[in-house]
């Protein structure tokens, strides 16, 4: 999905359920994307991570979450 200015937006589909677990992945994840925007949608049946920036790497963010017990997958 492109936006304005280059930024890319990728929905994830996850099994995250608590505030705390979302703000641990985030965490992990902002590690590996300083610059991202990264958040949680908890109250969407699908669980949505969101992650906007430039040079999203879909594998590696996908890789972070399942190294933290959580499943993954691109929103299609």
């Amino acid at each position: 999905v492109k936006c304005k200015k280059d930024k890319m937006v990728e929905v994830f589909k996850t099994n995250v359920q608590q505030t705390g677990e979302a703000n641990i992945i985030i965490e992990k994840l902002a590690e590996h994307f300083p610059t991202h925007e990264i958040n949680f949608d908890l109250t969407d049946c699908d669980r949505i991570l969101r992650v906007q920036g430039n040079d999203i790497s879909e594998e590696k963010i996908i890789d972070i979450v399942a190294s933290l017990n959580y499943e993954c997958q691109i929103l299609e």
